[in-house]
């Protein structure tokens, strides 16, 4: 079994990055993370993050006050679910963040 664990950054300031795990089994993706974190203040916050704990893939988008909303999310392979994943994040990370930082202000 094999794992690879790495960041990818978003933007210039390196403020904005994508966190990704992923475990290989006989060259067949088994399991992955991938999780969009935001630099606030100093600490890095985690906003979305994919992942397949619970036995199935799903999209956890995370709260400032500790709540989330868990969306199933269902493809032929994890390799197809990692793609989607990370270009989401890529897509996304903007939308996602300001929306964080809204309810951070509530």
């Amino acid at each position: 079994m094999g794992k690879k664990e790495f960041l990818k950054y978003l933007d210039k300031y390196n403020n904005e990055r994508i966190r990704m795990r992923i475990t290989v089994e006989n060259g067949k993706v088994v399991d992955i993370v991938v999780q969009y974190e935001t630099l606030i203040e100093g600490k890095w916050n985690a906003i979305v993050r994919y992942d397949c704990a619970h036995g199935f893939f799903h999209r956890d988008v995370l709260f400032p006050n500790g709540d989330k909303d868990k969306q199933v999310i269902e493809f032929d392979s994890l390799e197809t679910a990692l793609s989607y994943a990370e270009q989401d994040l890529k897509d996304r990370w903007e939308f996602y963040r300001n929306r964080y930082i809204k309810k951070a202000k509530k």
